[in-house]
């Protein structure tokens, strides 16, 4: 099957360490976000050839692939970012006829891939949450989606749309995302997927509602640091370090140096790590982090940044320097 991941995003809301790394390299337990999209597919789908959307700082997107993934890779350039309508319009020519699995960068979800898109049609993921107004939502009748609102202030149901779509019929799709482009049909100023599949209903598509168990976001400081505990909590992993204490779960990389320190729980510690005299938790440590004589709770630490000094809560990009006194 062919995959699409709309990957240009310039991840505003995870600065300052987007200034330096796009949003779907950022690390969560142990690896890049997009590392834990794509495993989690591939231990459930045969992948024919992978579409990867690119723009902001694309060229990290496709050195990691291509060092990391020996698949079939082709990636289209977006020149403006206009919306995930506009993103997934861009890959018609190569995705031609063939369904598609349309899966977001940036989340993270947990179900059965294999019948999700061994159906007889089309499907969304689909998973209720108390206040829907920040995504698509879906009304669902019988198990099927019979409208679809993006981002609405008086949402007609609580299902939010999860950003994982398998969709069937793409000439009816990118027929109707020509629509939207060439009518300028826009729902907060952007071209939105949910939108076309709208279109697609009104035309007699059946688009089956499939419930999402796990749908971890990753687009925030505070919901890294909830995927970042979750997935550790899953992926266990104990380990020793002597002369200092880890309390588990932790992900420890290589070539780390930990020396009288505390480290745990829920602390990813990313490769070639320095950790000195500290007590870290609910963090995550980004390749080739110094931190020394520290008290971290709930902190993101960019790769090579140095920080010491004492107890913080920080958010600190790639290369910094922050001494606390």
């Amino acid at each position: 099957m062919k995959v699409v991941i709309p990957a240009a995003g310039a991840g505003t809301r995870l600065r300052p360490h987007t200034h330096t790394t796009p949003k779907t390299l950022v690390q969560v337990a142990g690896k890049p976000i997009l590392g834990h999209v794509l495993d989690n597919l591939l231990r459930e789908l045969e992948i024919e050839e992978l579409i990867v959307v690119i723009g902001y700082m694309g060229d990290k997107i496709k050195r990691f692939l291509e060092k990391n993934y020996s698949l079939k890779t082709t990636f289209v350039e977006q020149p403006e970012r206009l919306g995930l309508g506009y993103a997934v319009s861009l890959t018609r020519e190569v995705v031609g006829d063939s369904p598609v699995f349309i899966t977001l960068d940036d989340t993270i979800v947990e179900f059965d891939l294999g019948r999700m898109v061994g159906g007889d049609c089309s499907a969304i993921g689909v998973k209720e949450v108390d206040d829907p107004r920040r995504f698509g939502v879906a009304v669902v009748e019988d198990g099927f989606v019979r409208r679809l609102v993006e981002k609405p202030s008086d949402p007609p149901s609580n299902l939010a749309v999860v950003g994982v779509y398998y969709i069937r019929n793409t000439p009816l799709l990118f027929e109707c995302l020509d629509r939207l482009i060439k009518e300028d049909i826009r729902t907060g100023g952007e071209y939105q997927l949910t939108d076309a599949l709208q279109l697609m209903i009104e035309r007699g598509e059946r688009i089956r509602a499939f419930p999402i168990d796990g749908w971890l976001d990753c687009g925030k400081p505070e919901t890294l640091l909830s995927t970042n505990r979750y997935l550790l909590g899953k992926q266990g992993g104990s380990y020793e370090v002597p002369g200092s204490v880890v309390i588990p779960p932790v992900f420890i990389g290589r070539n780390v140096t930990i020396r009288n320190s505390v480290i745990g729980p829920y602390v990813s510690v990313a490769d070639g790590c320095e950790v000195i005299d500290s007590i870290i938790r609910d963090s995550i440590l980004n390749e080739n982090a110094r931190v020394e004589r520290m008290i971290l709770e709930r902190s993101l630490i960019g790769s090579n940044a140095v920080v010491c000094g004492r107890a913080s809560q920080l958010n600190v990009g790639d290369s910094s320097e922050v001494n606390l006194h």
